[in-house]
């Protein structure tokens, strides 16, 4: 039977002294003059010292890359429990070995540099980078790559910090079901009894090893915590910032980035990876309803005037605008959503969008600058709902066309209504060059119907619901005598 055993039996009979940090941030602070801590990592400190608490404790986190997280998760929080329960056995992984490794460094540099104040050190037999243990204890740390062996190692704490490299990764599903089968068949099977396990990650993919966790039968058990760039939520539904910022306030930054370089990293970024990365969104690749990929155009189907209106040539079409709008003129409310589509034949054709947090007074704006912008879209459907009534009262003086339209069904339903024309190749988009937010457009389909937002869907939906669907019903339910110059889409009754 060995000392280290022996000291182990004995040490259970002896009242565990208070540490001497509450929490691995204290301890950062105290021994790294370069930690900072911010409001998002005190945020993460308490969910890790609760989930280190909490028998079978089980942790989710995810935020924004270089923001600190994996240095408090990695670093200090096995430093801080090796100091406070130096038997500990803690795994810790990471995508590659070598990364895994350079984490058990890291840990295993603190401890030989702060040997005093931490009243622990590393046995001499057991001390390499990925594997080393606290002398006089069974505790220490062993560091593996996802996919590595765990055979005869027990783990009292697992910690997996990034288990996929990047995009390239993220978007495999071979890479994907590694980690995850690393997970089932090696990473879970050496969990000690009541052993807590912290995953800490940037969201690459909605279906990464985080996704997996949250939709596996036992999903309820792991508590998520994300904590976005940008403040992105809607207290009428009952959301709120784990941070208790104001919508659109960014994170006070670890590496010191203002506003200002949130945002130029925001629109450098695009939608998806913004989504991913940086608010913890991921969408899937193909959403419920909607294909990954639409028709695209990259050629503009309108003539351009000198006093800065859109024409569309000929007379064998439909142009229409749509428009969604907020229930409150906050930052806190929805997006304002305003689009034109142009139908010819079985075909539709988004050629403008506007999408922002207006107040009510600059709605009004927007609506009348879009009908300057398009003479020829002279019917405006707006929802009934929200600020709509009060739109059309506003405006109805002063622009015509102004059709108020009554939703019918869940959003899910309106959207469902008019997926088949999308993956039948009918709804075309302009590129990117040509209409820089259709991507945003395209993020909110793919996320649909559980993304933050879908104003520009709803907006969609309208339109091509009246477009391509309301002409279809009249057609097989309007006597002739209903229509204008036998045109069915001239209906007297409206749209």
């Amino acid at each position: 039977m060995s000392l280290a055993f022996l000291e182990h039996a004995a040490r259970q009979f002896e009242p565990a002294p208070p540490p001497r940090w509450p929490s691995p941030a204290e301890m950062a602070v105290e021994l790294d003059p370069k930690f900072r801590r911010t409001p998002a990592i005190d945020v993460i400190n308490a969910a890790i010292l609760e989930t280190l608490n909490t028998p079978d404790g089980r942790l989710i986190v995810s935020m924004p890359p270089q923001e600190g997280k994996s240095t408090l998760a990695t670093k200090w929080a096995p430093t801080w429990l090796l100091q406070d329960r130096p038997d500990t056995r803690i795994i810790i992984a990471s995508y590659a070995a070598n990364v895994a490794r350079r984490m058990g460094r890291l840990i295993r540099g603190e401890v030989g540099t702060h040997t005093d104040a931490l009243g622990m050190r590393i046995a001499d037999d057991v001390a390499a980078q990925h594997e080393f243990q606290i002398s006089g204890h069974l505790g220490g740390v062993y560091a593996v790559g996802i996919g590595g062996g765990l055979t005869s190692r027990p783990a009292d704490l697992m910690i997996i910090d990034d288990p996929l490299k990047d995009r390239a990764e993220a978007d495999s599903e071979v890479y994907r079901d590694r980690a995850w089968d690393w997970w089932t068949d090696v990473a879970s099977t050496r969990l000690a009894p009541g052993a807590p396990v912290i995953l800490i990650l940037t969201r690459w993919h909605h279906d990464d090893l985080a996704g997996r966790l949250k939709a596996a039968e036992d999903g309820h058990l792991w508590k998520v915590l994300n904590i976005p760039a940008q403040a992105d939520h809607r207290p009428e539904h009952g959301e709120t910032d784990v941070l208790g910022r104001q919508p659109g306030e960014y994170m006070i930054s670890a590496r010191g980035r203002t506003p200002a370089q949130w945002e130029r990293r925001k629109i450098q970024s695009g939608p998806r990876t913004w989504a991913a990365l940086f608010q913890g969104r991921p969408s899937p690749d193909q959403g419920d309803l909607f294909p990954a990929e639409w028709p695209r155009f990259d050629q503009p189907m309108h003539v351009n005037r000198a006093d800065g209106s859109c024409w569309i040539p000929g007379h064998d079409y439909e142009l229409v605008q749509s428009w969604d709008l907020a229930f409150k003129d906050t930052k806190a409310s929805d997006y304002v959503v305003g689009q034109v589509w142009l139908r010819i034949g079985a075909d539709v054709y988004l050629l403008d969008q506007v999408r922002a947090r207006l107040s009510f007074t600059a709605t009004l704006d927007a609506i009348k600058a879009m009908s300057a912008k398009w003479p020829q879209a002279v019917a405006k459907f707006v929802e009934d709902k929200a600020n709509g009534p009060a739109v059309i009262n506003a405006l109805s003086r002063q622009l015509a066309g102004l059709i108020p339209v009554e939703p019918e069904g869940s959003k899910y339903a309106r959207a469902a209504a008019v997926s088949p024309f999308v993956h039948s190749g009918n709804v075309h988009l302009p590129t990117a060059e040509m209409l820089p937010n259709v991507e945003e457009f395209l993020e909110e389909t793919r996320a649909f119907p559980n993304g933050a937002h879908d104003d520009t869907v709803d907006a969609f939906s309208q339109a091509v619901n009246r477009l391509l669907l309301m002409p279809l019903w009249e057609e097989d339910h309007l006597d002739s005598d209903d229509f204008v110059d036998d045109n069915p889409h001239a209906y007297l009754g409206g749209y």
